[in-house]
This record gives structure tokens, C-alpha cells and sequence, in this order.
């Protein structure tokens, strides 16, 4: 098989200082809509063990639906949350990393299948309340120390760096003590990330302002763009203007649909209001990797690509 030739990725901070990079949708109604079951703790976490290729699948069903960035499907993969299920602690570690080369694999398939553009993995790094799987990562203020926390991300962290993935994927985090602690555990990685909050109108989901979270990444190094994501889409813009005015950073933004997480049922209510055009006033404002959370699927994706044009 003739495959183009394909040149080198440069890194995903070089290419997003000139054009908007577009990042996936959902990853677990991604794999829903691939008859899935989700319903548990783990939630996709699950399938890095038992059906790893589905997640393959669904990175590569947004690679072709116009996606740059592939983030991995270890948002709720922990140490303590494999442990819960009787998975000792090195074969969690290779389930962990393995969340990356998964990516990898779609890419390489989307390179099979023509695509010549730039393509890249972020690993995800989920809030601590992903592991106790109560909807807590929409509150914070978990009674930890900042200490604590970083405690329980370094492990995690370590293992997801050592898997080389382009990004690391600081995402959903719902206070400051959180964020001082990954950011705390980002420095000396070696591995440039994204933060990103989850938010409620101009506070972070713990109430703090969100000029004095985004404030603590302004002078990471590592850290290439600041933003949120799984939040309601109407929340978004004033964030991107207050992020890119407080750190001089790139934007970067994925909200979910609209719909709101009920823990108890595990299940989204409500309805939809993420409106694709909304994009254009987020990149006016300095968002420069743009994609969906929750419940935004492929189609999301390929509205936002028709929308908004990479920036030449």
C-alpha cells in the first residue's frame, strides 16, 4: 500500500502560535455510540484493560472527523481505582502508559487512511474526584492538602510522561489547590501541558475567581495553554478572555454540551446547547486549541472545523 509521506510533527505549542488546532470530542459518548457500556467507575478507564482497540476506534472516528489532538482515555485510570478492581499496581502502570500508544495506533491507522497533517496524543490527567467517582470533580474542596494531592497525582503523572505522549492534559479541575498541586508535580517533567478548569460562570466549580486560578500557571513554563473544558458552552468566552488576559497564554477550549452530570443515576440530563458558530468568538479571544467534552461527538467536531477554519 502507497502511503503519502508524511512530515515530522513539530511540536503542538509551535503550530497553535499560527492556526487553531482542533482537539476531539467525548471520549465515553464516543464509545457509547459504539455500543459500549460505561456505567461503572471506571467508566472507559474499563476498556484500556478489557476492549483496548474500541478506544483505538474512537480516537481514530475524530482523527477523520477533522480532530488534531487525540486525548487519551485515562481521565478516570488511576493506581487506586485499578486497585478497587483487583489490578495490582505495575499491570495498572501498563495500563496507564498504554492509554498513549493508543493514540499512537490511531494515528498510525489515520495515516493509513491518507491524513498528512500534524496529529498528537495529550494524555489525560483527571481531578482526584474522577477516582471516587461521586461527581466530586464538580465541586472540589476534597479536605486534602495541596501536599496530599500531589501525592496522589505524581504517580499517575510519572507514568503518563515516561509514555512520551506530545501533551499532558490537565483537565477538569474544579479548584486552585488542585491546580497547585499538578502544576507543582508539571514542573521538571519534561512534558509541556495544558490546564484547564471546570467552571460556573467567571469562578472555578469551587468558587474561586478565575483571574486567581489561571494566575498559577502564568509563569509554568511547561504549561502551553491555559482554559476549560466540560463546562456549559455559554461559560466559555468570558473564561478564554479572562485566561488570555491574566497569563498571556494560549486558549484552550472544550466545553460539554450543555447537559448536566446527574452522579447519582450516572447519566446527563437536560438538552443540548453547544452551538458550533460559538467557536469564532472563542478564537477571537485567544483560543487556540478548541474542541468538546461531554456528550459532543464527532459531528461536534466537524461543525467546529466548517465553522472555523484553521488560522493561516
Amino acid at each position: 500500500m502507497y502511503l503519502p509521506p508524511v512530515p515530522p510533527t513539530p511540536p503542538l505549542a509551535d503550530v497553535m502560535a499560527d492556526r487553531v488546532v482542533f482537539l476531539d470530542g467525548g471520549m465515553s459518548n464516543r464509545l457509547e455510540s459504539q455500543g459500549h457500556d460505561l456505567s461503572d467507575e471506571l467508566w472507559s478507564a474499563r476498556l484500556l484493560a478489557e476492549e483496548p482497540e474500541a478506544i483505538v476506534e474512537a480516537h481514530f472516528r475524530y482523527f477523520m472527523a477533522g480532530a488534531d489532538v487525540a486525548i487519551s482515555a485515562s481521565y478516570q485510570a488511576t493506581f487506586e481505582g485499578f486497585a478497587k478492581r483487583g489490578i495490582n499496581h505495575d499491570r495498572a502502570a501498563e495500563l496507564i502508559a498504554s492509554s498513549v500508544e493508543l493514540g499512537r495506533r490511531a494515528i498510525r491507522r489515520a495515516r493509513e487512511r491518507g491524513a498528512v497533517r500534524p496529529l498528537w496524543t495529550a494524555a489525560s490527567v483527571g481531578p482526584y474526584g474522577a477516582m471516587l467517582a461521586d461527581g466530586s470533580e464538580y465541586r472540589g474542596r476534597y479536605g486534602l492538602s495541596v501536599a496530599r494531592l500531589a501525592e496522589f497525582h505524581r504517580p499517575r503523572l510519572e507514568v503518563l510522561a515516561a509514555a512520551r505522549p506530545d501533551v499532558l492534559a490537565l483537565e477538569t479541575i474544579p479548584d486552585t489547590d488542585e491546580a497547585e498541586a499538578l502544576l507543582g508535580v508539571v514542573r521538571g517533567l519534561g512534558t509541556p501541558a495544558w490546564l484547564s478548569y471546570s467552571v460556573a460562570g467567571e469562578r472555578t466549580r469551587a468558587g474561586q475567581p478565575l483571574e486567581e486560578a489561571f494566575a498559577l500557571a502564568a509563569d509554568v513554563s511547561e504549561v502551553i495553554a491555559v482554559g476549560v473544558n466540560c463546562c456549559v458552552p455559554q461559560d466559555v468566552q468570558g473564561a478564554v478572555e479572562i485566561a488570555a488576559r491574566v497569563t498571556g497564554k494560549p486558549v484552550v477550549v472544550y466545553p460539554n454540551s450543555g447537559e448536566t452530570w446527574d452522579a447519582d443515576s450516572r447519566s446527563w440530563t437536560g438538552s443540548s446547547s453547544f452551538a458550533p458558530e460559538q467557536v469564532k468568538g472563542w478564537a477571537a479571544a485567544g483560543a487556540r486549541l478548541v474542541g468538546g467534552c461531554c456528550r459532543v461527538g464527532t459531528q461536534g467536531i466537524v461543525d467546529i472545523a466548517d465553522c472555523l477554519d484553521p488560522l493561516e
